[in-house]
């Protein structure tokens, strides 16, 4: 299977703090891949290597390999916000800017200058919420502030605001965990809808939701990677006694 991202011997250091420890693994493409863990494990920290969020924090230090399409994101000549447009983020917190439904999505599409005319603009908004699965809830009401949405419609307005710009990875931090059960479901219906078109990875602390949703499942303890294996057989049959030990709730 063809890997749309490959990481190898990735340390990551906050100052003098070690918080990844040697992490390789490859990411296939088009498959949902889910990061697993206890609090404070590393998984958000990694995830946020893989578009150079990291390099934010002033005493954050990288050392190792990340490919992506066989390029490595963190050469000297790499273009950050080229980067960036091709690796989507959608955090925990839904975070729609203070503007209309429409602007929202049509932010990126401007700013990248990725359309030729008013009409080309607008088919590019409605594909994007048509992608995220919210084109029907808000079609009449574009011109509304983005607020006026519920909590699971605005998370799914952030991740039309990703897809908007053609993202070719989807990077998701825990994006259900402020939800309620229903708004969760439609995320996670959505998400396997995205693989389709899309390398998605996630960081969730719900086991249920990384066994319903992924097809490779990565378990981070204590900044190092534990266990990287097919989500069936991580949650049926694992390889490592402190997976199981997880995953069955013994711990964590």
């Amino acid at each position: 299977m063809q890997s749309k991202i490959s990481i190898s011997n990735l340390n990551f250091h906050y100052g003098k703090e070690q918080a990844l420890h040697d992490i390789t693994l490859e990411i296939p493409e088009r498959q949902v891949v889910a990061f697993i863990g206890p609090s404070g494990c590393g998984k958000s920290t990694f995830l946020r290597t893989l578009n150079r969020m990291n390099d934010t924090i002033p005493i954050a230090k990288v050392d190792g390999t990340v490919l992506i399409d066989g390029n490595d994101i963190y050469a000297p000549n790499t273009d950050v916000v080229a980067l960036r447009r091709k690796v989507g983020m959608v955090f925990q917190k839904s975070n729609p800017f203070p503007k209309s439904i429409f602007e929202n999505v049509a932010y990126g599409i401007r700013i990248n200058q990725m359309y030729e005319n008013k009409a080309n603009l607008e088919q590019k908004v409605e594909k994007a919420l048509r992608d995220s699965a919210l084109w029907n809830e808000v079609k009449d009401r574009l011109n509304t502030s983005a607020f006026g949405l519920s909590g699971g419609q605005q998370q799914r307005l952030c991740i039309a605001r990703a897809l908007a710009v053609q993202p070719e990875v989807i990077l998701m931090d825990e994006p259900a965990s402020a939800l309620d059960p229903i708004a969760t479901q439609k995320i996670e219906e959505l998400i396997v809808e995205l693989k389709k078109q899309y390398t998605i990875v996630i960081v969730t602390h719900n086991m249920q939701q990384a066994a319903r949703v992924s097809d490779r499942t990565a378990f981070f303890m204590l900044g190092k990677l534990v266990e990287y294996n097919a989500t069936q057989k991580m949650f049926t049959n694992p390889d490592e006694k402190l997976t199981e030990d997880y995953i069955t709730g013994r711990f964590g």
